[in-house]
């Protein structure tokens, strides 16, 4: 019998995703937001942000703040940056998340998976072991443990303390 995962939040990507959509990240470079557009840190010429399709908990992207879709393209200080902050969150994610283990990803170019072919980014996804299951094979569908502003909250140097849930009141 078939049976529906409710997954509300893909919606936004649905209808959005497309190449006449302005770049999310050229948005995101933008100083303000940051809780509500996900980013996590900004540096001089890079800056993180929390991908809003995740593949498991606390995948990011680090990506450059000028619109520029090629390794080539960067400054030697850009790919420094990228690197390093790539670097500063892995050791996050290894201790904040306890990932085991970590990809790291460049799909560079439409024919390569780019989502975004025109502004590089690079993926840092935690790994766990055991963390892969049956879901993505037979539902075509994935399980994300934590929600992105819990994730955003562990990850981020300037922490905002999570909403605790509301109990409903006895009477």
């Amino acid at each position: 019998m078939l049976k529906n995962l409710w997954a509300p939040w893909r919606l936004e990507y649905v209808q959005h995703a497309g190449p006449k959509d302005p770049c999310f990240l050229c948005r995101a470079a933008v100083p303000g937001g940051e809780d509500d557009r996900l980013v996590l840190e900004r540096g001089r010429k890079t800056f993180a942000i929390l991908n809003r399709f995740p593949y498991s908990n606390g995948h990011l992207l680090v990506a450059p703040v000028r619109h520029v879709g090629d390794l080539g393209d960067l400054s030697s200080g850009e790919r420094l940056e990228l690197l390093a902050m790539a670097e500063d969150f892995c050791g996050r994610l290894r201790k904040r998340l306890h990932a085991q283990g970590l990809n790291l990803g460049l799909n560079l170019g439409a024919a390569a998976g780019a989502g975004l072919p025109g502004h590089l980014h690079l993926h840092v996804v935690p790994r766990w072991i055991g963390d892969t299951n049956f879901m993505p094979i037979l539902a075509d569908t994935k399980v994300i443990a934590q929600s992105l502003e819990q994730v955003r909250v562990l990850l981020s140097n300037r922490p905002r303390r999570i909403p605790a849930k509301r109990r409903p009141r006895r009477r």
